[in-house]
């Protein structure tokens, strides 16, 4: 079919050539062969009278009108597979669908850990790809390339919809056999420990990071950065060192872990978590399911 003079099949091509950067990449993700695959770029180049893509050393880098077109050809690619030619009956039963979810380790322990379990009986053929945060996400959501986004509301961005999760308290962690810390802890006390902290590089720093950082600036001694929620309580253990971290997570490792929790010093404001998703797929029958899962599965604290 043509549209303009443009065959409506290289849409399809267009945005897997320019996710993927590669004609090889392209050509197994398109199922062709790769002469194939350089043709479809070919006649991608003489429509547009453009390069879309053009040699630099190894990798291949899109021209400006290429990136002018990704954003709104995910959108109306999105849109067709949502509203048009995807099927209005959902049984979860005989579902297949597969899912994107941008989300933390953190997350993935304490909300979607337990969400798949349940999901899995009432759905057992759906998949999932759980993808870790990065600074891309808001361009994620708008592109389409992932299904649902989880993080704290003050990251997000207002031009999505979302809905809010669930919520959590932080505390302190340390070893149980920690001789320094007791049943609790004073400003003082926790300022004379060495710190365990999450540095998570290019990625937002934790609010309750922010809240000590502003607090205690350059007072507190932190003896260890990791990059992984779930990675805190074990660096605690066998050592006089202390961490703060959410409270949920911190109850699951304690079942296994010699870890004692105890109140911060001073009170943190909770954490939050929403979801986030497009909103061409406000209406698409699994995506409203998998919805209403999130909300039933999780309950308050």
């Amino acid at each position: 079919m043509r549209f303009h003079h443009l065959d409506l099949n290289l849409l399809v091509a267009l945005d897997t050539i320019l996710t993927e950067r590669n004609v090889t990449h392209s050509a197994q993700k398109l199922n062709i062969s790769q002469s194939a695959a350089s043709g479809l770029l070919s006649r991608l180049r003489d429509y547009f009278d453009d390069e879309l893509l053009v040699q630099s050393g190894r990798q291949m880098l899109p021209t400006p009108l290429a990136v002018s077109l990704q954003e709104p050809l995910k959108r109306v690619l999105l849109d067709i597979k949502t509203n048009i030619v995807g099927d209005k009956h959902f049984d979860p039963l005989e579902s297949n669908r597969h899912f994107k979810i941008m989300a933390s380790d953190y997350v993935t322990t304490v909300f979607l850990s337990p969400l798949f379990n349940h999901v899995h009986r009432l759905a057992p053929n759906m998949t999932f790809d759980i993808i870790p945060n990065n600074n891309q996400y808001n361009d994620a959501i708008a592109r389409g390339d992932i299904d649902f986004l989880i993080q704290p509301n003050l990251y997000m961005k207002n031009d999505q919809p979302k809905a809010f999760l669930f919520e959590d308290s932080y505390s302190c962690v340390v070893w149980r056999d920690n001789p320094l810390v007791g049943d609790t802890i004073n400003n003082e006390e926790y300022l004379s420990l060495g710190h365990v902290v999450i540095n998570l590089g290019e990625m937002r720093v934790p609010s309750f990071e922010e809240d000590f950082a502003k607090k205690y600036g350059q007072d507190r001694r932190i003896e260890v950065h990791t990059s992984d929620f779930n990675t805190l309580p074990h660096l605690v253990v066998g050592t006089n060192r202390i961490t703060v971290m959410q409270t949920r997570l911190a109850r699951i490792h304690a079942k296994t872990l010699p870890i004692k929790i105890i109140n911060t010093p001073e009170p943190i404001p909770s954490l939050r978590e929403y979801m986030q998703w497009n909103r061409i797929l406000d209406s698409d029958p699994a995506h409203e399911w998998l919805r209403s899962m999130c909300h039933q599965v999780f309950s308050p604290e």
